[in-house]
């Protein structure tokens, strides 16, 4: 059962394209990318992304564009509320970021952060 989103996350024009692109290569048709924040990481969390087959109740659920549905759970909310799902290419290749307002702070790596 999807519910109208309560939670304020944005996924970017290049994000929605790549998540698309990405459902298609895999033979999905109605996209639904599950975003998440998980204890572990260097500085506590860290992000997990992968695809899903449905939405639960609990799960906050916002239209990316392009037939994508970010579903976001109930534990993760709190912690990336406000943040920016983007997609981003430079001379070393290309790959999904995440900014988070509500990170205090984030290991050398960039793949783990704390609240």
């Amino acid at each position: 059962m999807e519910q109208q989103a309560t939670i304020n996350f944005t996924v970017t024009e290049a994000a929605a394209n790549e998540i698309k692109k990405i459902a298609d290569e895999q033979g999905i048709e109605n996209p639904i990318l599950r975003v998440r924040v998980v204890p572990g990481g260097c500085s506590g969390f860290q992000y997990a992304m992968g695809f899903d087959e449905e939405i639960t109740e609990n799960d906050k659920v916002v239209e990316a564009g392009n037939g994508v549905k970010i579903a976001i759970d109930e534990f993760s909310a709190p912690y990336i509320g406000g943040a920016v799902l983007d997609y981003v290419t430079d001379f070393m290749g290309g790959g999904f970021t995440i900014k988070n307002p509500n990170a205090s702070g984030s290991c050398g790596c960039g793949s783990s952060f704390s609240c």
